[in-house]
């Protein structure tokens, strides 16, 4: 190649350089990123619920939302449509919100909520029933149920419901304060004056990048993803699931696989709770007061069983099965495919090497709810149970001698029970042996992102270097370090009262002893979870040699399908073997490690290492709906929850110009176009009168030449 055309290319390659580089600059100067977290869309057998954009991004135009009127504005003047309103929580009411909706129609492209609580007495999307349709039946047996539209007959009275509706528009949530003031500057610059004229001029506005894969309901989302798979690889929705976490008191008795059999004569009494929440924003939402406090009581309760019961006082005495059931939260997942495996004879795993387990194995089912009031407790049974008033008066006897000052009333026999894991036993048999602790709703964040530690009025003590959080408290002498109305006292006090009777119901002892949980074990934990993964009792759990986890807490938000458990999941389950499992005394790491499970190293609370005979494991928490193909979606019997896929989630603001000036530009690109078409056209017509000199100038060597 002749050298000028080399440096007629290397011009060339530096100006498309050069004009990328601006290119990225103006891009960079039109928008302004926000960060945030989005609402998504989940599925059910029958409805569709959550946001999407538009596929590409939702554009709308700022307008903060401080009254009705500017509801009314965007919704009936809407001068310089679409509108994407900028709402604090107090104004996001279902009212609002359907207004929205229902009346603003294409107008409204998007919606912006901003962390703001100054106002805000109660903020909950969640429905007043949760879970309502999949429950027992109590309509069947002529009891009343749950009332959505009688809050005081409800079990969530500040629940909006908007968690189970579905929005056309993308649903964007705004916390950091530094975002919220790019919104608000760039609103009050460009959008807030003369609003009646706003067509005229160009305007703040943002687009919101949020599409859904999914459509319709799961049943034709899941349908679709198997089409398509068959011609190409893509998923539009996949099934919500996780992991349960067990563990048993005592080791069960071990057996070759080929020899699996279910053994009526094993006895379980069965503690539960469930371990996960949700709210309607991807990833935002502790759940500390929904279920994170039963969470740490039965915690607390499994490491007191463990450390004040280490052995059986008898071999026919009963063990004890402690679950944390996952995906509670959308119609009982973790506990339907759970009473599911004991129906088919498919819990625990054969990897598990001891005989499954059935409903009939189980003499007992005692539930934690949420326990909003922890100085007030309720106690709930569905049928005539022989142990209910034994349970009781063990109650009062501890309750009175420990000076604990835990209310409880009579127990209430009733079909009309508050959403809890038991409704999935109770649903296969009426009668099954379930009792209930709860309390009172008087959680006004239930499920939502203000359920945080705020709302549970927690503060961390951070006492765990002085005292060992692994060993039990002495109740006979006052505690040092929190105060006597403090969250980790009133937990310690429910949780050893709870503990106590377990005790003697599983032991057939009355307790003597004055040790309890420890509160400093209670502190740790809530700090782990909602403060910081990167925590004391979570260093103990894990290997000495394993890395630090993330100064986040973890997510207890269900999610989708992933080979590994879900953080919540994983920690779940080293916790059980260091508060449950029990300490090998004189093993060094190689020795544990050649035993192989259900021998574990821990940390301890050392961080030296320890080795511990464990009995936690994992179960599937998937909908047994997802298992049969010819399953009737529409049927109610089990959960049909999915979750649709995406691939991008943005926020970003940016100056829309006027209808005026977007016309024009647009009238002079076409001038342009056309403009350029008969340029091209006639260059293109003259191309040998226009070209043809320059060729007869280059010489052609002859043959001799060459």
């Amino acid at each position: 190649m002749p050298p000028r055309y080399l440096r007629h290319l290397n011009v060339l390659l530096v100006f498309i350089f050069l004009n990328h580089v601006h290119s990225q600059r103006i891009k960079d100067d039109m928008y302004t990123s926000i960060s945030g977290a989005h609402c998504f869309r989940r599925l059910n057998g029958t409805h569709v619920t959550g946001c999407s954009s538009k596929l590409g991004g939702s554009v709308g135009v700022l307008h903060f939302v401080r009254s009705s009127a500017d509801i009314d504005f965007v919704v009936e003047q809407h001068p310089a449509p679409p509108y994407a309103p900028v709402i604090s929580p107090h104004l996001f009411t279902r009212e609002n919100i359907l207004r929205l909706r229902d009346h603003g129609g294409e107008h409204i492209s998007a919606v912006i909520l901003i962390n703001n609580a100054t106002l805000l007495d109660h903020y909950s999307q969640e429905s007043p029933c949760p879970n309502q349709f999949s429950g027992l039946i109590a309509s069947q047996m002529g009891s009343e149920t749950c009332s959505i539209d009688q809050p005081q007959k409800s079990w969530n009275p500040w629940g909006t419901g908007l968690l189970l509706e579905d929005f056309p528009f993308p649903i964007y949530y705004v916390a950091d304060p530094d975002e919220i003031a790019k919104l608000y500057d760039c609103f009050e610059k460009y959008n807030n004056h003369d609003l009646n004229n706003q067509h005229s001029r160009s305007l703040c506005s943002i687009q919101v990048n949020a599409f859904m894969s999914a459509a319709v309901d799961s049943r034709v989302c899941l349908a679709r993803s198997t089409f398509f798979n068959s011609l190409n690889p893509v998923k539009f929705c996949d099934p919500l699931q996780g992991k349960n976490v067990f563990a048993t008191l005592f080791p069960r008795v071990q057996v070759n696989p080929e020899d699996r059999k279910i053994d009526l004569t094993e006895r379980i009494v069965l503690l539960s709770t469930r371990m996960d929440t949700t709210t309607m924003f991807d990833g935002i939402g502790l759940g500390a007061m929904d279920s994170l406090v039963s969470f740490s009581v039965l915690m607390a309760i499994a490491h007191f069983l463990a450390k004040a019961y280490p052995q059986r006082i008898s071999s026919s005495g009963p063990n004890v099965l402690f679950v944390f059931f996952n995906g509670e939260s959308y119609d009982y997942i973790g506990s339907q495919r759970f009473v599911y495996d004991l129906q088919k004879g498919a819990f625990p795993t054969k990897g598990g090497l001891s005989n499954p387990i059935s409903m009939d194995n189980i003499d007992l089912m005692i539930d934690l709810g949420s326990m909003d009031n922890l100085n007030d407790l309720k106690l709930y049974h569905a049928s005539q149970l022989s142990a209910v008033p034994h349970i009781v008066q063990a109650i009062e006897r501890i309750n009175l001698s420990f000076g604990f000052n835990i209310k409880m009333d009579s127990p209430i026999l009733t079909t009309n029970l508050p959403p809890m894991s038991s409704h999935s036993f109770l649903r296969e048999n009426s009668s099954f042996p379930a009792i209930m602790f709860t309390s009172v709703p008087g959680n006004r964040f239930y499920h939502s992102i203000y359920d945080d530690n705020e709302n549970l009025k927690f503060v961390y003590g951070n006492h765990s270097k002085e005292i060992d959080f692994t060993q039990l408290e002495d109740l006979s002498k006052p505690n040092v370090y929190f105060p006597e109305d403090s969250l980790q006292i009133r937990i310690r006090n429910v949780s050893s009262l709870l503990g106590m009777m377990i005790l003697e119901l599983i032991s057939g002892n009355p307790y003597t002893a004055r040790l309890g949980t420890n509160s400093i074990l209670i502190d740790e934990f809530l700090y782990c979870f909602l403060h910081s993964a990167n925590c004391p009792l979570f260093h103990a759990a894990a290997k000495p040699d394993s890395p630090k986890a993330f100064p986040v807490p973890p997510t207890r938000y269900i999610s989708v399908h992933s080979t590994l458990p879900s953080e919540a999941s994983g920690w779940t389950h080293r916790l059980l073997g260091l508060l449950v499992g029990q300490k090998v005394d004189n093993n060094t790491k190689t020795d544990c490690q050649a035993l192989h499970l259900p021998y574990n190293w821990y940390a301890g609370y050392s961080g030296e290492g320890e080795c511990r005979l464990t009995t936690q494991n994992f179960s599937q928490a998937m909908s047994p709906a997802f298992l049969n193909d010819s399953y009737d979606f529409a049927s109610g019997q089990y959960s049909t929850w999915t979750e649709s896929t995406w691939r991008e989630m943005s926020a970003r603001i940016f100056l829309r110009p006027s209808a005026s000036h977007e016309t024009l530009t647009l009238s002079v690109g076409f001038v342009v176009l056309v403009l350029s078409f008969v340029l091209v056209f006639f260059v293109n017509s003259r191309s040998e009168v226009l070209f043809n000199q320059s060729a007869s100038t280059i010489p052609i060597a002859s043959p001799t030449q060459c």
